[in-house]
């Protein structure tokens, strides 16, 4: 499956090794990567400007890592599941990785 249009349409940054989209704009840090199939969720994306973000709308675990001033982890949260929301006090931007560990979630509530 090929990359979401909605995140191949933004700037694209190298994050802990990780070539990321970079969420730019209100519509692209509000949907993150909501709503997307594992697949077209590509490698993740950066949220700069962020210490909190939501999980609702989620189909599968993403692995946070919450960076700091210089770029470097602060805090690292894994396998976070759908309709939750994390944040982590310091962090100056969230990098969100689709979690290899967790499985996929239904899009419909139980």
């Amino acid at each position: 499956m090929a990359i979401a249009p909605r995140l191949r349409r933004l700037p694209t940054t190298l994050a802990l090794g990780f070539e990321v989209a970079v969420a730019v704009g209100p519509r692209a840090r509000l949907l993150g990567l909501a709503q997307l199939d594992r697949d077209a969720a590509g490698t993740g994306l950066l949220i700069p400007r962020c210490a909190s973000v939501h999980t609702f709308g989620m189909r599968f675990a993403l692995d946070l890592y919450f960076l700091g001033a210089d770029g470097e982890p602060v805090e690292i949260r894994r396998e976070i599941g759908a309709r939750r929301v994390i944040s982590s006090r310091g962090a100056r931007a969230v990098l969100e990785i689709p979690s290899r560990q967790g499985g996929e979630f239904s899009s419909r509530r139980p």
